[in-house]
């Protein structure tokens, strides 16, 4: 499933590059997002997930990174952490059936959509754009990736994230509103998947505020877990 993925993905002048769990790189192309994806979140949000279909957003590709110290960014006073199960896609597909949407999957990670919940706030009372408030420098911290061979059945995988030793977030997969087949198969009919294409599959209730020197552990099951501290 996508062996090539490094090589369908040389030809494009700028990458972004993170490591997979046995050293080899991916090179990221875009990065897309669901949005509410798990019934308790999009309550919580103040969404109806009875009633909504998936949508996306998008961040730069360079806001994905493995560093262990994450800048707190500027222009903002409420920093949130999302957890969430990361897809790497591993060869290109438009209008994709659910029924083979899986056979794209390239490999897995742990990935924490970063938000500044402030600036979004206020877009959205003035019906306006959520790019600043998602597609900042160091927004998408992930974890290493794991082959999708390797991890197997993703549908039903605990998820939760630690902040100074305390459970902030933590669910199942299995609660997603729209699995992963799913999500690949309607984003696929917006645009063509490419190798390269990180999409970021939603988060569980429990978002919360970061600030400085908070330490954090995000974790999906079978993955290695994302550590990271707010500098």
């Amino acid at each position: 499933m996508g062996s090539d993925v490094h090589l369908s993905v040389t030809h494009l002048a700028h990458t972004n590059e993170i490591q997979m769990r046995d050293g080899r790189l991916y090179p990221v192309h875009r990065i897309y997002c669901v949005g509410r994806n798990f019934a308790a979140h999009a309550r919580e949000m103040g969404g109806r997930p009875d009633r909504e279909l998936p949508f996306f957003f998008s961040k730069p590709a360079d806001a994905a990174n493995q560093s262990s110290k994450i800048p707190y960014p500027p222009a903002t006073v409420e920093l949130h952490h999302e957890v969430e199960l990361v897809v790497a896609i591993g060869q290109k597909g438009i209008d994709i059936p659910v029924s083979k949407a899986l056979d794209h999957i390239y490999a897995y990670a742990v990935g924490v959509d970063l938000t500044r919940r402030d600036i979004q706030r206020q877009a959205k009372k003035l019906g306006r754009p959520w790019d600043m408030a998602k597609g900042f420098d160091y927004s998408a911290p992930v974890s290493k990736l794991v082959p999708a061979a390797e991890v197997g059945d993703a549908s039903h995988l605990e998820i939760g994230i630690i902040v100074n030793g305390q459970q902030r977030q933590h669910s199942n997969t299995n609660q997603m509103i729209w699995n992963l087949a799913e999500i690949i198969s309607a984003l696929s009919r917006l645009v063509t998947l490419q190798a390269g294409d990180l999409i970021f599959t939603g988060t569980p209730e429990g978002v919360g505020s970061l600030v400085k020197g908070d330490e954090v552990v995000a974790e999906v099951a079978k993955l290695p877990k994302l550590s990271f501290r707010v500098v």
